[in-house]
C-alpha cells in the first residue's frame, strides 16, 4: 500500500490525479451530458482538486496524513 500512496504523493501522481479529473469533467460535459454527465464532471472536481491542492483523499482512511508533504514524509519515516 505504501508504493499506492508514494506514486499517489509525487509530482507524477499529482499530474495523473490532474489530467484524470480534467477529462473526467470533460467527458461529463461533452460526451455523456444529462444529469449522469453533471454528476461525472462533479466527481471529477475531486482528483482536480485533490492534485492541484497536494491532498490525497484516501490516505485518512489507512492512517496517513491527508496533506501531500506530511505523507511523504510518513511514507519516508515507513520505509526507513
Amino acid at each position: 500500500m505504501n508504493a499506492f500512496f508514494g506514486l499517489i504523493a509525487s509530482p507524477a501522481g499529482r499530474v495523473t490525479r490532474i489530467i484524470a479529473g480534467l477529462a473526467l469533467i470533460l467527458i461529463g460535459l461533452l460526451a455523456v451530458g444529462g444529469i449522469w454527465g453533471w454528476i461525472l464532471a462533479i466527481g471529477g472536481l475531486v482528483p482536480l482538486l485533490a492534485g492541484l491542492f497536494d491532498r490525497c483523499v484516501f490516505a485518512p482512511l489507512f492512517g496517513l496524513p491527508f496533506v501531500g508533504p506530511s505523507l511523504r514524509q510518513a511514507l519516508q519515516g515507513k520505509e526507513e
